[in-house]
């Protein structure tokens, strides 16, 4: 399993930004995904949930209203687009996947909201 995220950056409070997660090595689209994200000495957090065929999606109560979890499963492909930034966002996002029984992880992007 490789997951590969991108898409991360520097942008002011209220902006926008679109994380993607490129996975290979595994059947993408029998997968549910997950996007976590994680600050400085704090556990990572889920922060979004997509089914294998993305029609159901589940989100943290920080990011309802304001995150937008999808997939293309033909790109092999998990997006995560990002509304209505706010400072406390700022952390780095990874993706995941539970594959036989394993947690697999990207490196992480970093998102940083600040003025």
């Amino acid at each position: 399993v490789q997951l590969v995220e991108s898409g991360g950056g520097l942008v002011q409070p209220g902006g926008s930004l679109r994380l993607s997660c490129a996975a290979s090595e595994f059947t993408f689209s029998s997968y549910t995904m997950s996007w976590y994200r994680q600050t400085p000495g704090k556990e990572r957090e889920l922060v979004a949930t997509i089914s294998d065929t993305g029609e159901n999606t589940d989100y943290r109560d920080f990011a309802k209203g304001r995150f937008t979890a999808s997939r293309d499963n033909a790109k092999n492909t998990v997006y995560l687009q990002m509304n209505s930034l706010k400072p406390e966002d700022t952390a780095v996002y990874y993706c995941s996947t539970r594959w036989h029984n394993n947690d697999y992880w990207g490196q992480g992007t970093q998102v940083t909201v600040s003025s």
